[in-house]
């Protein structure tokens, strides 16, 4: 199959392209109209698919659930808006449920299912700081713990590759030089880290922030903290909800261009709520409500408990609102998380890579989304 677009992002800039795809691979890049094509986009945009390392559900379902076709429907539904890759992410509960809800996400992996890829699983909590919980039961969270780690990382068929802790709480970084020697990237969240502790933290292991901005010490101008050191930490990657609701637009603008255009990366932390209307819902047996705005809060309370974004409108966000760079905004959907998670096949408009893509129109709009060469979505159809 050969397709080609006017604007195909390769290395770093739009260029007019021919990509040609075998065996759910690019196997060769050539000039516009060099080769005939199956199918010609003109003028739309054609990105490298986009990656959601952390999203906890959408359409009615939760990772939390362990509902094998609740997964699958949002495996099925993500392609809509370019995502095809993602990380089911779990949310702090007692073992046993975390133990279910990673069972059946390494079952649903295993499967040929048409629609966004499960390229790990994000383990958000149980070991994180009470002081930052935010939407995160109290009752369950715990200290880091490597036997209880081992124990779900087993039942998820090692699929576990990013977890989200409070290393300030993890004595003597067992469990996060754990994750570190057996391939899994540590987030900071959720976290009353100082600036020193992170710096240590990231100096054993840790090469990522959860969520920034949210769920940890703030920044002032005498005492930096964990949001302060997420600026600071160049190479430290940051997680961006690019909504407006959970980090006001200058912000966004003044952390992305302070991490540069390697090192943010765009998530939609959404719930399984997301896809649904205004109005008041049960999650996990705590009462959320859905506001106009699409923002999601714990029932009475200004509790952010997690958004409703679609990436593509993520994306838009970071160019149009927080005027972030084109590049900048595009590697965090696509290249950064990526690089961030080791797949090395992914991200990214090369020879030998995998096929995802996603076509764009000028108001980021998804026309088509490719998941290893397939066609999975194609708007209007």
């Amino acid at each position: 199959m050969i397709i080609q677009s006017q604007r195909v992002w390769i290395q770093q800039h739009f260029i007019a392209a021919q990509i040609h795809i075998e065996n759910h691979r690019i196997i060769k890049l050539s000039k516009y109209n060099e080769y005939p094509v199956d199918v010609d986009y003109g003028h739309h945009r054609l990105l490298p698919g986009f990656i959601d390392q952390h999203i906890h559900g959408a359409y009615g379902f939760d990772t939390n659930d362990a509902n094998e076709e609740g997964l699958k429907t949002i495996m099925k539904g993500l392609v809509s808006e370019g995502v095809t890759s993602f990380c089911p992410t779990t949310v702090t509960q007692h073992p046993i449920v975390l133990s279910n809800a990673l069972k059946n996400v390494a079952h649903v992996a295993s499967q040929s299912i048409k629609g966004a890829q499960i390229v790990g699983i994000h383990l958000e909590g149980p070991f994180i700081n009470v002081t930052y919980k935010g939407a995160q039961p109290q009752e369950h969270i715990i200290k880091a713990n490597v036997d209880l780690f081992q124990s779900l990382y087993h039942d998820s068929n090692q699929l576990i590759k990013l977890i989200t802790m409070a290393t300030e709480l993890d004595q003597d970084y067992r469990l996060l030089q754990w994750c570190v020697d057996h391939g899994v990237t540590v987030s900071i969240g959720h976290s009353a880290s100082t600036y020193d502790e992170t710096v240590m933290a990231c100096a054993n292991g840790a090469s990522c922030i959860t969520h920034a901005f949210n769920g940890m010490s703030g920044i002032h101008h005498r005492n930096y903290n964990l949001a302060g050191a997420t600026h600071r930490l160049q190479e430290v990657y940051a997680e961006i909800i690019g909504d407006g609701n959970h980090v006001v637009w200058p912000a966004i603008h003044s952390l992305m261009m302070a991490k540069g255009p390697y090192h943010s990366i765009l998530i939609s932390d959404a719930l399984s709520v997301k896809g649904s209307p205004q109005g008041e819902y049960t999650l996990g047996g705590q009462k959320i409500e859905v506001r106009a705005d699409g923002s999601a809060y714990i029932q009475g309370t200004n509790t952010l408990s997690g958004s409703t974004l679609k990436m593509n409108e993520g994306l838009r966000n970071l160019i149009e609102y927080a005027q972030v760079p084109i590049n900048y905004s595009i590697n965090a959907a696509t290249l950064n998380p990526a690089n961030n998670l080791k797949l090395t096949n992914k991200g990214r408009i090369a020879y030998g890579c995998d096929a995802d893509l996603v076509i764009l129109d000028d108001t980021y709009s998804v026309i088509a989304t490719y998941v290893l060469g397939q066609i999975v979505y194609t708007k209007g159809s």
